[in-house]
């Protein structure tokens, strides 16, 4: 018991201490101009490097554009203050999500679904594993995405996904690897940012196109932080999911949601999930996958 005590103890005072210094040895947190750099779209996107960190990624008709982190990472939180494309954005998709690279990847997204002027955004969420996604649950914002920055976070460790929009979890996907399942715990992955035309299928399964007389679409981002560990090669599967005070995404308290992050959670489920994979058995004729028999939460 003793023991035990000493040990949450312990737990306790390394998370105080990663509340008040922000991160540790083994995160990266700091401005978009230091941390990210564009892969595509450069020529007409920018980091603006002001105080508050701005950069811009546009869709006109001649390319999209997207970042990239300059670091690899395997666990911990990620977050992007944004803010989307404003007015008839319909056939546009703004994207924020994390990529391992490869022909078996792992990734988890946020995707955000253009629309027509006075018609909401669709907030697409996914989670690909070895190559496999298709599952996806979407949900209408709560609020109005394009008038303000909106702070959209990624948190990744050993026992769980959670997706976070304005410190509100939307969703979790726990990890039941010991039961076959596949979860993303030994690819490291780069964090992206893009906007592109997706207007095959974005925007009313495709009907709406976009209109390029309303172009160039622009999306901005702020603030990037990374309080993840980093991934030095093999050797830091094992550094970055040990269950040490160091690495605080592995704490007891951030392993599952506590009881007023549930209700939360609930509710936006409740009010704004508009669908779930796991409930289509149309889409997986009558077979859907094994995470959607066990308890997410």
């Amino acid at each position: 018991m003793e023991m035990a005590i000493s040990f949450h103890i312990l737990w306790g005072v390394a998370i105080l201490i990663s509340v008040v210094l922000g991160f540790h040895s083994s995160a990266v947190t700091g401005n978009v101009e230091r941390s990210i750099h564009y892969n595509w779209g450069t020529q007409h996107s920018e980091i603006l490097g002001t105080g508050d960190d701005d950069a811009t990624l546009v869709l006109d008709q001649t390319s999209g554009s997207g970042i990239e982190s300059k670091r690899s990472f395997l666990f911990g939180s990620v977050e992007m203050l944004i803010k989307l494309v404003p007015g008839n954005s319909a056939g546009t998709v703004t994207a924020y999500y994390l990529y391992s690279g490869g022909e078996k990847h792992d990734e988890i997204d946020f995707e955000f679904m253009g629309n027509k002027s006075g018609q909401p955004y669709t907030i697409n969420t996914n989670i690909f594993t070895q190559g496999g996604g298709g599952r996806e649950q979407q949900f209408k914002p709560w609020f109005d995405p394009t008038a303000d920055f909106h702070n959209y976070t990624i948190h990744w460790n050993p026992s769980h996904v959670v997706w976070y929009v304005d410190n509100i979890p939307i969703r979790v996907y726990r990890n039941y690897e010991n039961e076959t399942i596949p979860y993303p715990s030994k690819q490291a992955m780069r964090v992206y940012s893009s906007i592109w035309n997706a207007d095959s299928w974005a925007t009313r399964g495709g009907l709406v196109k976009i209109d390029w007389k309303k172009a160039p679409f622009i999306a901005r981002l702020r603030r990037f932080r990374a309080r993840a560990c980093k991934y030095d090669g093999p050797l830091s599967i094992s550094k970055c999911a040990a269950p040490t005070p160091l690495n605080w995404w592995s704490s007891p308290p951030y392993n599952q949601l506590n009881s007023a992050e549930l209700d939360k959670m609930k509710w936006i489920i409740k009010n704004y999930m508009i669908y779930d994979y796991c409930k289509d058995l149309k889409r997986f004729r009558g077979l859907l996958p094994g995470e959607c028999f066990k308890p997410q939460y």
